[in-house]
Parts: C-alpha cells; sequence; structure tokens
C-alpha cells in the first residue's frame, strides 16, 4: 500500500515537474537539451509515461533534441527512446564544449554524486555545458524521505540518521545527501542568477548567467 502511495506520489511529481520545466525553461523544437543523469532500469508499461526518473524522454514534446547523459551503458535506455543520443560519462567532468546545448536538465542526481564539493562540482557542469540550467532534487524538509520512504528519521544529524537507517536495513540511504532550497542554490557559481521555482516534494531551481 505504501509502495503504491509512493509511485502515484512520484509519478504526479514528475508530470508537475515537466510542466515546470516547460513553463520556466520555454523550450521549442530547435532547443538543445542536455539530460545528466538518466537510468538504464526497466520500464513501465503505462502508455507514454516510463516508470523510472526518465519520465523528460518518455513526455518531452522533442525527444530528438535530447542527449542523455548516464555514468552506466544505457542498452534498456536505448530501445526504449531510440531518437535520443546517449553519452556514457561522469556528470562531474562532462565530454562537452562550454554552451554546447541551450538548456542542462537534471532530476534526482544531485543528491547522490557525493558531498557539498562534489555537489558543487556537478552543478558548475552543467552550468559550463548549458547557459541555462533546471535542477530537481528532493526536499530535505519533506517529511518523508522519498529514496527510503521512512519518515522524520532524516532531519536527524547525519551520524543519528545513519545510525537509524541502518538499523531499518535502508542501504539506499547511504549514497543520499539531501538539500534544503539555501544548500541546492549555494551550489550555483557566483556568475549565475539561480533561484528556486518550487519547493514541495522536490525543490527545482533554474539558473542562468548573469
Amino acid at each position: 500500500m505504501l509502495g503504491d502511495l509512493a509511485a502515484r506520489a512520484s509519478l504526479w511529481n514528475r508530470r508537475r515537474k515537466l510542466a515546470l520545466f516547460l513553463e520556466t525553461m520555454r523550450p521549442g523544437p530547435e532547443t538543445r537539451v542536455v539530460d545528466v543523469g538518466v537510468g538504464d532500469t526497466p520500464f513501465g508499461t503505462e502508455p507514454g509515461v516510463a516508470a523510472t526518473h526518465n519520465f523528460f524522454e518518455a513526455l518531452y514534446p522533442w525527444p530528438d533534441r535530447i542527449t542523455a547523459v548516464s555514468d552506466v551503458p544505457l542498452p534498456n535506455f536505448a530501445q526504449a527512446f531510440p531518437s535520443i543520443r546517449t553519452v556514457v560519462a561522469n556528470g562531474l567532468e562532462l565530454p562537452f564544449a562550454e554552451d554546447e546545448f541551450d538548456i542542462a536538465f537534471s532530476n534526482a542526481v544531485v543528491e547522490h554524486v557525493g558531498a557539498r564539493e562534489e555537489q558543487r562540482r556537478f552543478v558548475a557542469e552543467l552550468c559550463r555545458v548549458a547557459p541555462r540550467v533546471f535542477v530537481s532534487t528532493p526536499n530535505r524538509w519533506f517529511p518523508v524521505e522519498t529514496h527510503t520512504l521512512v519518515p522524520f528519521v532524516h532531519w536527524l544529524p547525519r551520524r543519528h540518521a545513519d545510525r537509524a537507517m541502518h538499523a531499518l536495513r535502508r542501504e539506499n540511504w547511504d549514497q543520499v545527501e539531501l538539500l534544503s532550497k539555501r544548500e541546492l542554490l549555494a551550489l550555483f557559481p557566483p556568475e549565475t542568477n539561480a533561484r528556486v521555482v518550487e519547493s514541495r516534494l522536490s525543490i527545482s531551481a533554474v539558473a542562468g548567467r548573469a
């Protein structure tokens, strides 16, 4: 029951995120978009919607303008989205030129790349390869931690949260470094104008160069 509710909330949140992206970034059929941090997990059967965080590719109006980046090979992704270019690369060192894309998009990835320094490097790379950036990450202050589905424990100091999550056998917590609105905005380089456009289950921020 809890898993079903979480899945429904996640799908609602992802659809809302895409609508927010289209509203704030206003891409067109010629806009070059790089999506950094796609996955290769199995895909769902609901028409037009991937049951993974690759909802962006499943629902975006111009998928052939997307370059999808992952740190693992993407055979399932390539089969599901044959018109999308895929690149295997580390998000901290993207193999692209400055401003090779018009928009950089990343959803639910920055919390997995490491500590704050690695998170800053990740966001800086997004800002390097595109003049406009859209980044979304789970909200640290949402009552339920979205990776583990455990409520409130993630609000504890890190060492106490780690101990509790390990006792609950939530091993997927180990690679998560959650962010607040202030912490997310602090990751952006000083030459960008970053702002939060939504803070609910997730925090979404957009940025452009000053």
